[in-house]
């Protein structure tokens, strides 16, 4: 391996190191004792004298809370409603008129419960607004009037269910939330009627509001926080909110015509998409905080605002979907939703995940169900795609490899002389036709390639829980063989994945296969090392596909070795100075004599 491949390496290790720093969780924020706090302890030992009795404070009554539309409301009897398709399993409350479970049927937990979709235990999809007596009111705390055939319903095939909340007013009117369920997909769509309301609302809008972000799933609760964010989309461009700062509020509100919102957390969503009625604009809201064992949980508000023109009857469909953050159900919205998977940089990487890898994998997949085998599979094409790109960089290190005698007597030669050196140095490149840069530019080339494989294998939901062979259980985090009794300074490595052992291991004999120079011996080892460090939190999968590659790549250079070991060192014919223009501006100062 020459000078610039080496470097090239040294760079790629560079860009990836600093791309992982960037990428990486924030440390917890240690919880410190507020100033309130230390003055409550600084006081124990020396009680303050008894102060004197104060009237007591009245509690906030239901008429104070809900004003007088929406009072008699406040309390009720509670019913639940079921609803369960192939899919999921959802149960609706009558007390908000609220979802108040979403368990997906085909997806488990870490530890292996259906994954909970709801993160509030009283459930989620509000209404807001504000009454005519100048009350904000949050319909989650009201008791709704249900209208549904059973309690308990179960859909297939294409059978539809439809779940009628009805809120009373006391001006007459009501407030009704049609929820429409379809065996088959993935979420619902609710139809919010303002009946007779001209009245008792103030203002032209209201809002629908998903109040407390998705629930997480996965084990490191610091790794799913870095997909959690909140979203709105609008006229093809979509704004992102993320909660960077513990105990801070991430806050932005859009006007105008909104297509969607959604919050995410690392491998599903939920959105709010206004059908027909378009909406007046949008709310997100975002914090963050710290979790047992130095954990991190991020939750996100989203709204739709919606209008209310004063109508006897408005009615205004939102369609919810509430499910896994697959690319093909999500492009079945053709609405843009497909944009909150998180596939690397849009103006790069992003294409290359969305429209190369991703379809390749799922038509691999569609034929060969193991996950493990796909990836091999994809590493032998893709192997196959970027063969002229290696087999140059190959060739280009071979006739370095040659170049390395000749080098070394023009280093001798002029050793006090670094600017000579430099020069009889790349006399010595063009006098053999070699490009110095012809074995580092095919290794940096492939850099896109590797942060969108990065990308598909970090977040695509397919991954998640494949299981392969052995103690690879799931192809979408770091595999774990053997977990150490320390932790590594520097690198704060506790669990040492065996397919990043395994990928060290194929460079460490490709390298051994490409290094001649004597003087370059530490890469040897040095390489290998540091890479096997750096994708040890990798996802296996990526893991997996970088030790195949690399075995094919070895089998190549042993092929390119063998078949250049006889190949004498020729020079190249150089090029004659061209004609025309060129010649008569190389005579000149001939003609001028």
């Amino acid at each position: 391996m020459d000078k610039q491949a080496t470097l090239g390496f040294i760079l790629i290790f560079v860009v990836l190191l600093a791309w992982m720093w960037l990428n990486a969780p924030e440390p917890q924020k240690p919880v410190e004792p507020t100033v309130a706090t230390q003055l409550a302890d600084s006081a124990k030992p020396a009680p303050k004298p008894q102060a004197p009795a104060k009237a007591e404070i009245q509690p906030i009554t239901s008429s104070e809370l809900f004003g007088k539309y929406f009072t008699d409301r406040a309390e009720g009897r509670e019913r639940i409603v079921t609803v369960e398709t192939d899919q999921f399993r959802a149960e609706f409350t009558s007390k908000g008129g609220l979802v108040k479970s979403w368990k997906m049927k085909e997806y488990k937990t870490w530890d292996g419960h259906p994954v909970e979709l709801v993160n509030s235990p009283k459930g989620d999809l509000t209404l807001l607004f504000t009454t005519a007596d100048g009350k904000v009111l949050n319909t989650r705390d009201l008791y709704f009037d249900v209208r549904a055939a059973s309690n308990a319903v179960v859909l297939t095939d294409n059978f539809e269910f439809e779940l009628i909340f009805s809120l009373p007013s006391a001006g007459g009117g009501r407030v009704e939330k049609v929820i429409r369920l379809k065996n088959g997909e993935y979420g619902f769509t609710t139809d919010v009627r303002m009946v007779n309301m001209q009245t008792t609302l103030a203002g032209f809008e209201y809002q629908v509001v998903w109040e407390h972000g998705i629930r997480y799933a996965e084990h490191r609760t610091d790794d799913e926080s870095q997909f959690a964010a909140g979203y709105a989309y609008s006229g093809a461009e979509l704004t992102e909110i993320d909660a960077a700062a513990f105990d801070e509020k991430a806050q932005k509100e859009l006007a105008g015509n909104i297509d969607w919102v959604a919050t995410r957390n690392k491998y599903f969503g939920v959105a709010l998409i206004p059908a027909q009625i378009k909406s007046e604009g949008a709310y997100l809201e975002g914090t963050r905080r710290a979790a047992a064992n130095q954990g991190v949980v991020e939750s996100y508000a989203v709204a739709l605002k919606m209008p209310f023109k004063g109508g006897a009857d408005e009615s205004t469909p939102v369609r919810v979907f509430l499910g896994p953050l697959q690319h093909n159900i999500l492009k079945s919205y053709e609405n843009g939703l497909e944009q909150v998977m998180s596939l690397g940089w849009a103006w790069l990487i992003r294409p290359i995940s969305e429209y190369i890898l991703l379809p390749l994998f799922m038509g691999i997949q569609y034929l060969i169900p193991n996950w493990g085998l796909v990836i091999i599979i994809f590493s032998i094409i893709i192997k196959i795609a970027l063969h002229p790109l290696t087999k140059s960089s190959m060739n280009s290190m071979q006739r370095m490899q040659k170049l390395q005698p000749l080098m070394e007597e023009i280093r001798a030669k002029y050793k006090d002389d670094p600017q000579k050196m430099n020069s009889a140095v790349m006399n010595l490149y063009k006098e053999y036709g070699v490009n110095p840069m012809g074995g580092c530019l095919p290794i940096l080339l492939q850099l896109p390639i590797m942060y969108a494989l990065y990308s598909v294998f970090r977040g695509a939901i397919e991954l998640r829980q494949a299981e392969f062979v052995a103690w690879i259980t799931d192809l979408s985090v770091p595999d774990v063989m053997v977990t150490l009794p320390f932790t590594l300074p520097l690198f704060n490595i506790t669990d040492i994945s065996g397919i990043a052992l395994l990928m060290g291991i194929t460079m460490f004999v490709q390298q051994k296969m490409t290094v001649k120079d004597p003087r370059q011996k530490a890469m040897i080892w040095m390489m290998p090392i540091m890479m096997t460090l750096l994708f040890n939190s990798f996802p296996s999968g990526l893991n997996l596909y970088y030790a195949v590659f690399n075995v094919l790549s070895i089998a190549q250079q042993a092929f390119v070795n063998k078949s250049h070991s006889d190949e004498p060192l020729r020079k190249v014919e150089q090029k004659k100075s061209r004609g025309g223009i060129f010649k008569f501006a190389k005579d000149m100062p001939r003609l001028k004599k």
